[in-house]
């Protein structure tokens, strides 16, 4: 039962991050996700990786909580949320961002839709007027991009 509940919160993060990243960081946080998308802080880390500790304390106060009570539906459910924080960390900030060079060459058509999403998420450097607000779900065309070249 509890695979099953991490499966089930992974997936849920998904549209939870899309909600999180169009409402809260483009919108009440965006002083905190305003540097990732124009690059003012030259450092190493940028305010936006604050959000990582942000979404981190809930998954850890859960898994704990549940750990507490022989390990209930709580650590299950702070298990896919740090799942999903890992697969972003992964994703996002090592292959989309490089800050550690990882599959820069890649000719997988779902990477490469991925990359391509995000970077016409990040060609708007102000709070409104996005796009591409998901993680790993990205909208057909972008699909369609890559497949439809690697046909031919």
């Amino acid at each position: 039962m509890g695979f099953l509940i991490v499966f089930i919160v992974f997936f849920v993060m998904e549209g939870l991050t899309w909600v999180i990243h169009k409402y809260i960081m483009h919108g009440l946080l965006w002083s905190l996700h305003r540097d990732h998308h124009d690059h003012s802080n030259k450092g190493n880390l940028e305010r936006n990786d604050y959000f990582f500790v942000i979404f981190a304390t809930p998954a850890i106060v859960l898994m704990y909580l549940g750990a507490m009570q022989d390990y209930n539906y709580l650590f299950y459910i702070g298990m896919g949320i740090s799942l999903y924080g890992m697969a972003y960390f992964f994703v996002h900030d090592i292959f989309i961002h490089q800050r550690i060079s990882f599959l820069k060459n890649t000719k997988n058509p779902y990477l490469l839709a991925i990359r391509r999403a995000h970077k016409q998420h990040h060609k708007h450097t102000q709070k409104h007027d996005g796009e591409c607000y998901g993680f790993l779900w990205v909208p057909v065309k972008y699909f369609r991009m890559y497949f439809n070249k690697n046909q031919k």
